[in-house]
């Protein structure tokens, strides 16, 4: 079985991460670790971040074991946090956060997620999900904004750019769908948490990022 298994390392400055890093790629540490390739570990690096993937919790806990064992020896600062991917969810969860076992337990899972993202924004008045609509041109976003308005559903305008909130996953889904019909042609449509959501690990972003942006 091939699990979604993640270390978050937090180190205190640049260098060290990138020591840190070099010595997990280090062919001298391989015997710490199984080197066979289903149990390969991946490793990816945002600053002071540095996020270590496995298939199993034993193969992402020997990782740890080494992470603190490097970091002893170095006299560097640490911080690790474990998760697992919850497939229902989509979110990076808690290690004993009890995954779907069945067809029904999934749907019983999603409805509940449902409700939860809906409880919630209803409760903050802020959409759990945005739908992002990258237009042709600025004039096609303006009346293309004012159309969705005029039928309740209002929309942030950037220029060519626009973003519709959402109070759920399957509720951004259905409504990605419909702009991609109705918007202009050649219009991108996208649908994936709010910044509320995607950043639930990391401090607010209060930017909605679109791939490739430019002129």
């Amino acid at each position: 079985m091939n699990d979604e298994w993640r270390l978050q390392i937090e180190i205190e400055d640049d260098a060290h991460a990138t020591a840190l890093g070099e010595h997990l790629a280090a062919r001298e540490l391989e015997h710490d670790l199984s080197n066979a390739f289903e149990d390969r570990v991946i490793v990816s690096r945002d600053g002071t971040r540095l996020f270590l993937y496995a298939g199993s919790r034993e193969q992402v806990e020997a990782v740890g074991k080494l992470v603190d064992k490097v970091a002893a020896e170095n006299g560097w600062k640490i911080e690790s946090r474990l998760r697992r991917w919850h497939p229902e969810a989509e979110d990076w969860e808690t290690p004993d956060e009890p995954l779907p076992q069945s067809e029904d337990s999934v749907e019983d899972e999603h409805e509940a997620l449902v409700a939860s993202e809906r409880g919630r924004s209803e409760r903050t008045g802020e959409p759990e999900y945005e739908v992002r609509a990258d237009l042709p041109s600025h004039g096609e976003a303006v009346k293309f904004a004012e159309r969705l308005e005029a039928e309740g559903l209002p929309a942030v305008r950037r220029w060519k750019y626009l973003v519709v909130g959402a109070t759920d996953e399957d509720s951004a889904k259905e409504l990605a769908e419909r702009l991609r019909e109705e918007a202009p042609e050649g219009s991108e449509v996208t649908a994936e948490g709010s910044g509320q959501v995607a950043y639930a690990e990391r401090p607010p972003n209060p930017f909605a990022i679109f791939g490739g942006l430019g002129g």
